[in-house]
């Protein structure tokens, strides 16, 4: 049987442990949180990068060709 000092030491840990859980809950939602708008800045970032390639590609079929220009010259 457990002593009124040993019950104690243990209730106080079960408390302490409670209150660890919560802390790491809460800790756990913000690092969630923060890994959700940084995905969605990387998606963002990564259809601007699309988009500025489809237009430098579209500048680089405009460009006279390369060998065109050396015959003139």
């Amino acid at each position: 049987m457990l002593t009124q000092p040993q019950f104690d030491q243990i209730a106080e840990r079960v408390e302490r442990l409670l209150v660890r859980h919560e802390e790491l809950r809460r800790t756990n939602e913000l690092l969630s949180a923060q890994v959700d708008a940084v995905t969605r800045e990387r998606d963002s970032l990564k259809s601007r990068l699309g988009a500025a390639r489809a237009r430098v590609d579209a500048l680089l079929e405009r460009l006279p060709e390369a060998s065109a220009n050396k015959g003139e010259a």
